[in-house]
Formats: structure tokens, C-alpha cells, sequence
């Protein structure tokens, strides 16, 4: 038997990044997947990035992670997301060359010493007293490990939908996993079904680009990752297109073709990224839906239709299709479909992604209950990096919700669970004018570089930053212009810090980049106090530990569904038992009250 620190199972966006990561803190690591040359497909959208998922994508990046420069090296456009808002939503996103940025994550996993690749199904994961093992693989050979990584995306018991016609897949094309689950069911995880899909791709030669609105890219793109100097390949631009009445009746007489009203699809779907056969009935006031043609790569016809996902019959998509203008005479390449697929509930994990029933195993991306590229990364970075330090007996890396979205993402899950895909929104974040795209550098490098993942050079670069922030703010307060500092002219509504410079009222030589945090921490600097005083209140909860094994039964007045909930959770901290739902402030305040009178015992 083959002996590893740590197995990784899975070869998407979650499991490229553990394995990465693991790599490169040292750890013998193995990544087995189904198909190799699928190394972080996108399965779905070509893009990374876009609202709240560019700010996961940054902070990733600010860790350590690889999707930042992977998505600038292969992108083909390239755009910042509400501009025209406060700088909290701001948001990068970028259509990328699919085939491109697969084979140059497989480059990427290949060259990276200590981790080792293996193209096959795990079957199953091996335990011993009460412990990860090690994994078995179906040709019945046994690999042993100290910590076990699942990332298995849509492939376990994956189950693909077109109309009528149902057949298994992990996605179209490549086989599901159907023996994990059981094995993950022996262990004692519960488990469920979700859904997702997936609209037609169509050849570009195909539509009729006249009848479009077009999308250009931003004239100077912003690069997602902090190790990018400048974006300097050439971008593609996407296109506009509506569905119309038209479109809605062909589908609304097809409904009981569709296996999502047939009752064939039993899984639960994403409410922020439906099927047009939901967004048609449950928006029946609307005449038309918005379709984004994005081009799948630089060397491909492909189009895919991002608004649209469907698992209608084939021929219903046609005609579908055609009567959306552009695309009277459209030729599909690949048919929308819709797939299931387990997952395992994530209130079974704690704050690392650990799961509480087997020590050493991790869960991450999809098989949590996510939904999205962006999510699974970050899930699967920060699984990887507290498996690797627990091996080496180190403290974890846990991120609360007032320092990064990936924070809130994982304090979502693991407290609050899901019944449905989970994705990121940037609502979903209390101190989000905090938690910005362009300060995740500031935000979150520090841990990176304590954990060997960012070098010395960038990280000097960091602090550098850091000075000319102070330097530009003490610049702001002491500069004055007919009596007023820069500061309070600077705050007036409309005016740029670029704008000063240039009419020589401010003199400064500071580089833009931390001319523009300057600027944000000038204008928004009352707001940001006050979430500052709030994140000081959330840190006082959040400091209160609640003991490992702590019995919530022992406590005199708790109500039965509170300890129900606290002894499901086992929430770390006074701060996350106060987000459980069906946990009220009274069952809070005599937690709070037993607590206290255990310090005194």
C-alpha cells in the first residue's frame, strides 16, 4: 500500500486547489480523479468571477491560491462588475478560454513537486478508529493517507436529464461516481439530492450577430490576481440577446416534456440560477429574459448561452432556440441538460471543513451543497491548508465573517446548512463595505505568508502598500487648498483623487493602485467606522469559546429545540450559536450564563 499525507479526490476547482495547496506546504499529496485531462473543466459558465464570487476569487488569490492567475493568463475578457456603485460591489469577472485554462491547471498540478497524480474512481473511504486512512480506488487497489480531501463535484450517483431521456454522468461525457455514497452512508453521513444545468452551446458561424447588442471588455482590464502586473492578450466580446413571448409559449406548451415538471428530477435546484422552465412560470408577468453570448474560447465556434440552462427534449431546445432573435438559423453543437447528484449535508463539518463524525476527512465544494467555480476554490484552499497543518500539529486557519466572504461562505455552511445549491451574494455579507475586492490583499496576505504560501518579495510589496496608504491619507489631512484640506474637498460628491492630482492640487507621487484605496478610505470613512464599532461587537461573541464536548443538555431552561440544534452544530463560539437557526437571544443569554458559571467551577 502506497503511503500519503494527504489524498485528494476529485480534480475540479476544489480539488486542484487542495491538492495545490497541500503540495506546497510540504505534504505528500495524491490527486485521483475520473479524467485527468477534465483538470478544473468548467462544466458550466466559461467565466470566473462576477458579483461576490470576483471578491472569493481575490481573497483566494491574497492566500495563496492558483485560480487568480490561472483566469489572467487565460481570460478573453475582462470587466469590473458595477462601477457605476460603492466600491463594496465592485466586482472583477472574466470569460475565459475553457480548454485553455484546463490544460494549463493540469500544467500547473503537474509540474508542482510533492504532488502526485492518478487517473480513477474512489470507491471508497478507509477509516480506523474513528480516523481517515486512506482511500480505495476501483481497481481494488488501497492507498493510505493521513487525511482524506473528497471534492467530488457533481459526480456522485450523477444523473443527467435531456426531456425524457435520463442516463448516469458526472457530467456530460464522463462517468459518475456511483460507489462513494455508499460508502459515505456506512460511515454514517447523511446525505441528499441536488440540481443543476446547463444551457445549448451554438456555433458562432450560426448566429446572426447584427440583431445583438455587443459587450465589449474594459479598456483596461484590472487583473484578478495580485501577481499580475498588467492583462495584455487581446479580448473577445460577448453579445445581448432577449427571449420573447414567442420563446415562452413553445416552452410553456412543452412543460409536461420537462423532467423538472414531469417529477423525474427529484433534486433541488438553485433559486438564484434557474431553468428557463422556471424562470418562464415562476416570472410569468415578464416578456423576456436576458442571454449573454459568450464565446468559450479563442479557438473554438462555441457559444454558450449564459440565462438559458434547460433540459427540455432536444427538439423543444431547437425550436426554443430559433425563435429567439440571432438565432433563426442556429446550429447547436451540445443540447442544455439538467443533473442530480448527492450531497452531504455541511452542518456535518466544523469551521475547517473537517467532518465531525471521521477524524482527518474533509469535505469540499459541491458535495457541500455549493454551486459555482468560485466557491468550491475557496472551499477547497482552505480544506487543504487545515489538513496540512493539522498533520503538522498546527492551529487551523479559520476565517470569521468580519475578515474575508470565504469566512462567511464556510460559516454559512457549517452552521446554518443548506437544502438547496448555495451561492455567494455579496448580502450574504454583514461588513461587506470591509470586506472589499480591492483590499483583500491588505486583508488576508498576512496569513498567506505566515503559512509559506506568498513570497517575501510580494509580501514586501504588501507592506509597502500599507505605507503609502498612511502616507496618502497623512498627504489628504495636511494639504490644503483655500482653506480647506484635500481630505474634506476630496469627500465632495463626484470629485476623483485622480482628478486632484492632475490639477496639481494634491502633489503626491504614490503609485494609482494605492491612490484608489486612499480614495475609498477618504470617502467612505464615517460608513466604515461604524462597521468597524459593529465588527468590535461581533468579535466579543465571537471570543467566547464554547468547550469541545460542551453538554448543551446540562443547561437549566434551554428549550428542547435549542438543544437539538447546539448538540447538531457544535457551534466553536457563542458568536456562531447565536446564527443557528431556531436559536433564540434567550436560549443565548442562559448559554451565555453556564458558560460563565463553569469558568467560576
Amino acid at each position: 500500500m502506497k503511503n500519503y499525507d494527504v489524498v485528494v479526490v476529485g480534480g475540479g476547482h476544489a480539488g486542484c486547489e487542495a491538492g495545490l495547496v497541500c503540495a506546497r506546504m510540504g505534504k505528500k499529496t495524491l490527486l485521483v480523479t475520473m479524467t485527468l485531462d477534465a483538470a478544473a473543466r468548467m462544466s458550466c459558465n466559461p467565466a470566473i468571477g462576477g458579483l461576490a464570487k470576483g471578491h472569493l476569487v481575490r481573497e483566494l488569490d491574497a492566500l495563496g491560491g492558483q485560480m487568480a492567475r490561472n483566469i489572467d493568463a487565460t481570460g478573453i475578457q475582462f470587466r469590473m462588475l458595477n462601477r457605476s456603485k460603492g466600491p463594496a460591489v465592485w466586482a472583477p469577472r472574466a470569460q475565459a478560454d475553457k480548454a485553455a485554462y484546463s490544460v494549463l491547471m493540469k500544467q500547473v498540478l503537474e509540474q508542482e513537486p510533492n504532488l502526485e497524480l492518478k487517473e480513477a474512481e474512489t470507491t471508497a473511504v478507509l477509516t480506523s478508529a474513528g480516523q481517515a486512512a486512506g482511500v480505495c480506488l476501483s481497481a481494488g487497489l488501497k492507498i493510505s493517507a493521513r487525511a482524506v480531501i473528497i471534492t467530488t463535484g457533481t459526480f456522485l450517483n450523477g444523473l443527467i436529464h435531456v426531456g425524457e431521456k435520463s442516463f448516469p454522468a458526472g457530467r456530460m461525457g464522463e462517468p459518475a461516481a456511483t460507489r462513494l455514497t455508499d460508502s459515505l452512508k456506512k460511515l454514517g453521513f447523511e446525505t441528499g439530492r441536488l440540481k443543476t444545468g446547463t444551457p445549448a452551446r451554438v456555433d458562432a458561424g450560426s448566429i446572426d450577430y447584427s440583431l445583438l447588442k455587443i459587450q465589449p471588455g474594459d479598456e483596461i482590464p484590472v487583473p484578478f490576481s495580485f501577481f499580475t502586473p498588467r492583462i495584455k492578450q487581446e479580448q473577445i466580446p460577448c453579445y445581448i440577446g432577449y427571449t420573447n413571448p414567442e420563446t415562452h409559449k413553445i416552452i410553456q406548451d412543452n412543460l409536461a416534456r420537462s423532467p423538472l415538471y414531469s417529477g423525474r428530477i427529484t433534486g433541488v435546484g438553485p433559486r438564484y440560477c434557474p431553468s428557463i422552465e422556471d424562470k418562464i412560470v415562476r416570472f410569468a408577468d415578464k416578456n423576456r429574459h436576458q442571454i449573454f453570448f459568450e464565446p468559450e474560447g479563442r479557438h473554438t465556434n462555441e457559444v454558450y448561452l449564459n440565462g438559458i440552462p434547460t433540459s427540455l427534449p432536444e427538439d423543444v431546445q431547437e425550436k426554443m432556440l430559433r425563435s429567439i432573435k440571432g438565432l433563426a438559423n442556429v446550429n447547436i453543437i451540445r443540447f442544455g441538460y439538467a443533473i442530480e447528484y448527492d450531497y452531504c449535508s455541511p452542518t456535518q463539518l466544523g469551521p475547517t471543513l473537517e467532518t465531525k463524525l471521521i477524524d482527518n476527512l474533509y469535505f469540499a465544494g459541491q458535495i457541500n451543497g455549493t454551486s459555482g467555480y468560485e466557491e468550491a476554490a475557496c472551499q477547497g484552499f482552505m480544506a487543504g491548508v487545515n489538513a496540512a497543518q493539522k498533520i503538522d500539529n498546527k492551529k487551523p486557519l479559520i476565517l470569521d465573517r468580519s475578515e474575508a466572504y470565504t469566512g462567511v461562505l464556510i460559516d454559512d455552511l457549517v452552521t446554518k446548512g443548506t437544502k438547496e445549491p448555495y451561492r455567494m451574494f455579496t448580502s450574504r455579507a454583514e461588513y461587506r463595505l470591509l470586506l472589499r475586492q480591492d483590499n483583500a490583499d491588505l486583508r488576508l496576505m498576512p496569513y498567506g505568508y505566515k503559512l509559506g504560501l506568498i513570497p517575501r518579495e510580494t509580501f514586501d510589496r504588501l507592506e509597502k502598500k500599507k505605507k503609502g496608504l498612511t502616507l496618502g491619507l497623512k498627504q489628504l489631512a495636511q494639504q490644503r487648498h483655500q482653506g480647506k484640506t484635500m481630505e474634506k474637498i476630496l469627500k465632495q460628491p463626484g470629485l476623483t483623487i485622480q482628478a486632484l492630482k492632475q490639477k496639481g492640487l494634491l502633489k503626491t507621487d504614490l503609485p494609482d493602485d494605492v491612490l484608489e484605496q486612499v480614495e475609498i478610505e477618504t470617502k467612505y470613512e464615517g460608513y466604515f467606522r461604524r462597521q468597524h464599532k459593529e465588527v468590535k461587537r461581533f468579535k466579543q461573541m465571537e471570543n467566547k469559546n464554547i468547550p469541545l464536548g460542551f453538554e448543551f443538555v446540562s443547561i437549566h431552561g434551554l428549550r428542547k429545540e435549542a438543544i437539538e440544534k447546539l448538540t447538531n452544530i457544535q457551534p466553536v463560539s457563542v458568536g456562531q450559536a447565536s446564527r443557528i437557526s431556531g436559536v433564540s437571544p434567550a436560549d443565548i443569554a442562559l448559554l451565555l450564563v453556564a458558560l460563565e458559571a463553569g469558568k467560576k467551577a
